[in-house]
């Protein structure tokens, strides 16, 4: 109970700063436009709004940051309803009945389904925030080195086998791209330089920003530019409603999504995207024939089912980067860097180091969600209108403020000469289907992997035997040899013949 009251004792006061309700709205609003816009995304959205609050306090940096994290992530749904293009990846699910609902001249009711589906999502996703972040901080504490190197090989693992489109070695080989670049700089233990190439400006390692604007906008840039689409829109749009009678009717698929989401967003680098197709496939399995057929011609239940799933990964990637620090989708990734940027580090002792901090969070979620709600419903007419706009022009617009946004970080010119190579490389990358996810994760957790193996190993005198007398450690070398072996031939068809078993089973 004296949680409960000092949560709303923080939420009251974030909401009587007339400054935090300005900026949570227009950060919102701005979130909107970036997720509604093709070619942006939530990931680049936080990144350039990261570097604007560097001179802002810990609490207005994350009441912008969040409302831009929530409102693009719902945003991309416009277009993905509208015009049949999702605005982020996270949207491309949506875009199977929303896109047909828009057609039947019902694309203002697809997008009110959207905004209170988005709007349930992210608050079911709060809730497990809420309770399970201090079990897993808890638990956490108890890890020693070796958990943490494990831990961090486990997410890197783990982000490329889920994340990759073609052959899992390249999620594999992207993770361990990351995990080299966060060894360049002195390292923290003995300090001494590791391929800096005598170059002062590499001591401290490379910065997190910088890259991560680099990785993800860059190619993204790119491909807008290069790529010319003719787009069929809508004739009728129709009046934005919530209809709560069709939210009533797909409550069971909502709370599934929900479950769906928060479990598949707390997952490291995999996050959102993945997290509405499942929950789009899964609500198709468990209907009944009849409504099986009604999916990809403008189902509420598919609608709602991953956009719901969307928002409440939002909560799940929370849980792993607060409790572990260790992001579970890009835009938590960039997330992490504000957090950093501004003198917080998530983990275990996040509590101890900054009482409160998780409520806080919690309670400018719960704001962040009201407003993209609001906005939604209120200004959703007059967003759309930014989707006339041609990419071409909007895009080098975008391609200013990265080189801006990095340059500002620090005032430091070699930031620039870092995002750019980064950026075309992660093109070349990702257009020979290796994904960007993992090398981003494992920039973020090198650090972490490389500083816990060290330390742990001049502890036990460069013996690998204590990392298996711990319990913890054995059931994520066991997890790691799995997500490994599992993609060779015998053991892939011998788990694939456990599934097919099982399948049967739970649909009875």
């Amino acid at each position: 109970m004296d949680q409960f009251a000092h949560f709303f004792g923080i939420l009251f006061e974030l909401c009587t700063r007339p400054s935090n309700l300005l900026v949570l709205f227009g950060s919102s609003l701005l979130g909107i436009l970036f997720g509604s816009m093709p070619g942006l995304t939530a990931t680049l959205g936080v990144a350039l709004l990261t570097t604007l609050t560097y001179n802002l306090d810990t609490s207005t940096a994350l009441i912008s940051l969040l409302g831009m994290y929530v409102g693009a992530i719902y945003g991309g749904s416009y277009p993905a309803i509208l015009i049949n293009i999702p605005g982020t990846p996270a949207a491309a699910a949506t875009a199977m009945d929303g896109y047909p609902l828009a057609l039947k001249g019902d694309g203002g009711r697809a997008l009110g389904l959207t905004t209170t589906a988005s709007l349930i999502g992210t608050v079911i996703g709060l809730i497990c925030l809420v309770v399970l972040s201090p079990l897993i901080a808890s638990f956490a504490l108890q890890f020693t080195s070796w958990e943490f190197f494990l831990l961090a090989l486990f997410g890197i693992v783990i982000s490329g086998t889920l994340t990759s489109s073609d052959l899992v070695v390249k999620g594999w080989i992207a993770g361990f791209i990351g995990l080299f670049m966060a060894t360049i700089g002195r390292d923290t233990l003995q300090f001494y330089p590791r391929y800096t190439f005598e170059q002062s400006q590499l001591d401290s390692g490379l910065e997190i920003v910088p890259v991560l604007i680099g990785a993800f906008a860059i190619p993204q840039i790119i491909r807008v530019l290069a790529e010319k689409q003719t787009l069929r829109k809508a004739e009728k749009f129709g009046r934005i409603l919530p209809d709560f009678r069709t939210i009533a009717r797909n409550i069971k698929h909502i709370v599934r999504s929900s479950m769906i989401g928060v479990g598949i967003g707390s997952v490291p680098g995999v996050g959102e995207d993945i997290a509405g197709w499942v929950s789009y496939s899964t609500a198709k399995n468990t209907s009944t024939k009849q409504q099986q057929e009604e999916f990809g011609k403008g189902s509420a239940a598919g609608l709602v089912s991953s956009e719901t799933a969307n928002n409440a990964s939002i909560g799940g990637a929370l849980i792993p980067l607060l409790t572990l620090g260790i992001p579970g989708s890009p835009p938590a990734a960039m997330l992490l860097g504000a957090l950093l940027l501004h003198g917080v580090v998530p983990g275990p002792t996040i509590e101890a180091e900054h009482p409160g901090f998780l409520l806080e969070i919690t309670a400018i979620m719960v704001m962040a969600s009201f407003a993209m709600w609001a906005n939604g419903m209120l200004l959703a007419k007059q967003v759309i209108k930014i989707l006339s706009i041609p990419s071409p022009l909007f895009i080098p617009v975008v391609g200013v403020l990265c080189i801006l946004g990095s340059y500002a970080l620090g005032l430091n010119l070699f930031n620039l000469y870092l995002m750019l190579p980064v950026g075309i490389v992660a093109f070349v990358l990702s257009e020979n289907k290796f994904p960007i996810s993992p090398l981003v994760i494992g920039l973020v957790l090198g650090g972490m992997a490389d500083e816990s193996l060290r330390r742990a190993l001049m502890i036990s005198d460069g013996s690998f035997l204590p990392m298996l007398q711990r319990p913890v450690c054995l059931i994520l070398v066991l997890f790691i040899l799995y997500f490994l072996l599992s993609q060779f031939g015998p053991v892939k068809r011998c788990t694939q013949r456990l599934f097919s078993r099982f399948k049967p089973a739970v649909g009875g």
